[in-house]
């Protein structure tokens, strides 16, 4: 990775598609490796319910990340903060002392639609904790309602100044995508500091023309906010359709001002993010158990 600031702690993504329907015999393979692998964690088996296969599904992507590190099941654990932050833990049997401190692995889940995410990171068990990942599919919900009326159902969440930078003369597609990156920037930065779900949106200010933030009206310094898209084909019974999903990753390096990354192209992305589909994981699913 070239970036100077990715030397410590580099951050890789992993976002995995729904990109069709999936079997019973699937969604079965999937439900007893996570009974297996993630026993703390209680899915409801429900084959016809696509929630809790997307759940599945999601809870795999660590499972998957340390098949391709090759280390097996036996050799790490899960370990989660008071506050709901996870990170991995290897066994530290082989590793040095030093080596061992620096090998823990952070990592955030999240869902969207038909996207599921892993945001992590490698390091000092403090750092690594620090990392979320926001995504917003550009999408207007529910159907035949207006560009302003779908924004005004966000206002809750949006201060003055960042309503004023999705005015309705921008046109509806601008209103749209500025408004998912904002609702991402909040939900990545939310999820990395490990606050619960009634947090007041609010109190988070992005001025995304002048790339700073506040949180209750003093500057948040320090963090990293790397900015993409990610773009989905996905059929629906016969039909293929495109899905757009604005996405961020927020993680907290301490530098002394906060920095937000623009990545535009494909080119950009292939470094540190890597898309995957359900024929893909499904593939996987025998070694996920070794």
């Amino acid at each position: 990775m070239s970036n100077p600031a990715t030397t410590d702690c580099p951050i890789l993504v992993w976002m995995l598609s729904l990109n069709r329907e999936y079997t019973k015999e699937e969604y079965d393979a999937c439900y007893q490796v996570v009974k297996e692998c993630v026993p703390h964690e209680n899915v409801n088996y429900n084959p016809p319910d696509a929630d809790t296969f997307r759940q599945l599904m999601t809870l795999m992507l660590p499972l998957l990340m340390m098949r391709h590190r090759r280390i097996p099941r036996a050799k790490w654990r899960d370990c989660v903060t008071p506050t709901g932050k996870h990170w991995i833990e290897q066994i530290p049997d082989d590793l040095p002392p030093e080596k061992f401190l620096h090998s823990m692995i952070g990592y955030h889940l999240a869902t969207e639609n038909s996207l599921c995410g892993m945001a992590m990171t490698q390091g000092i068990q403090r750092k690594v904790i620090n990392i979320g990942l926001g995504m917003k599919q550009l999408l207007v919900e529910p159907r035949g309602i207006s560009m302003q009326t779908y924004v005004e159902s966000f206002s809750h969440k949006l201060t003055q100044l960042e309503l004023s930078m999705i005015s309705p003369d921008l046109g509806d597609e601008v209103m749209l995508r500025r408004l998912c990156i904002i609702i991402s920037l909040k939900q990545a930065y939310i999820k990395a500091i490990g606050q619960p779900i009634g947090f007041d949106w609010s109190r988070l200010e992005f001025n995304i023309p002048e790339e700073t933030v506040i949180g209750d009206g003093h500057p948040l310094t320090g963090w990293e906010f790397r900015i993409f898209k990610a773009n989905l084909g996905v059929a629906r019974k016969e039909i293929l359709v495109e899905e757009q999903y604005q996405c961020v990753c927020a993680f907290f390096r301490g530098t002394k001002d906060s920095k937000f990354i623009w990545h535009e192209s494909q080119k950009e992305l292939e470094s540190w993010v890597q898309f995957i589909n359900i024929d893909q994981m499904v593939k996987v699913i025998p070694k996920l158990t070794a």
